[in-house]
């Protein structure tokens, strides 16, 4: 009994030396930063005169007030995020669908279909600018096809699309992945019982390889909501926000009003309403995504 007690606190210890050094890190990197963070919400502070003012909850009243545009970047960020989710994870689903049957290049799609992803965004969003500028420039000379001569970049309506097929594309390769894992796990006798009870292919995708793939799903819908609303970089890259504040992103407003426009308090105030927003938005997404999903 000696030796079990001594065993498990020695376990005990062992567990709590190496747990530690991780809750410190945690601590000190994003809990007090979040605390500090929400008490210059609630001040005036242009982060390097030594106190900052108290002024309450003027900064969120200022959020939502008709000068300020931070609801106009939320709705932006809301349609990106919806846009994105959708088209990535479609396209996504059918090419993992394609990349699942048996033919000799399958491997080397899959390779190609993920080096996008590995890339940084910034790098992709540099490479796509040219390929919208000057790259589109020179293959209408020598196509002449029209839609390669419009301003995909310029164009307030044709920015929001120019950024959204650009994130797309990125992140095509990581949702590819998880859905080519979820159909290798989905159990071929399921499949063989109904092709033997005369289903269709479409059929038998429908009813009976979807319901399945409910957790794989779930998950490649909770990353597209989580990347939608954080993005940053592509724009940052592309557009720069603009033109004007058509590309504007939430997180774009963050950053520009409080390193910018050296704006702490309200700049923490924004990244605490967008932080309540998004809190609400993933937990809403994972409860309605969890009553869908079926188990075998």
């Amino acid at each position: 009994m000696n030796k079990i007690s001594r065993r498990q606190q020695k376990e005990r210890l062992e567990t709590f030396c190496f747990t530690i050094p991780a809750l410190i890190l945690v601590t000190v990197m994003m809990y007090i930063p979040f605390i500090m963070s929400g008490y210059y919400s609630m001040t005036e502070w242009n982060g390097i005169s030594k106190d900052a003012v108290f002024v309450g909850a003027d900064n969120f009243i200022k959020l939502f007030s008709s000068g300020s545009n931070f609801t106009e970047t939320l709705l932006f960020t809301i349609k990106y995020t919806l846009f994105f989710i959708v088209f990535s994870n479609v396209i996504a689903l059918a090419l993992a669908v394609a990349l699942t049957q048996k033919f000799k290049l399958a491997n080397v799609f899959r390779g190609l279909f993920f080096i996008p992803y590995i890339m940084s965004m910034t790098i992709v969003g540099f490479i796509w600018k040219f390929i919208f500028t000057k790259g589109f420039e020179k293959l209408f000379d020598i196509t002449g096809l029209g839609f390669l001569n419009f301003s995909w970049l310029g164009d307030p309506h044709l920015a929001f699309y120019s950024v959204g097929f650009v994130g797309v594309w990125q992140a095509l390769g990581f949702y590819i992945v998880l859905y080519i894992a979820g159909l290798q796990a989905v159990p071929k006798d399921v499949l063989e019982a109904a092709v033997v009870d005369g289903a269709t292919p479409i059929q038998k995708f429908r009813y009976v390889t979807l319901p399945l793939l409910g957790p794989s799903i779930t998950t490649c819908i909770f990353m597209s909501l989580t990347n939608g609303l954080k993005v940053f970089d592509i724009i940052l890259a592309l557009t720069k926000g603009g033109p004007g504040t058509s590309t504007y992103s939430t997180t774009m407003q963050i950053y520009q009003e409080a390193f910018t426009n050296n704006n702490y308090g309200m700049g923490s105030a924004e990244a605490i309403i967008y932080f309540v927003f998004v809190l609400i938005a993933t937990q809403l997404v994972l409860k309605l995504m969890s009553k869908l999903e079926v188990d075998l």
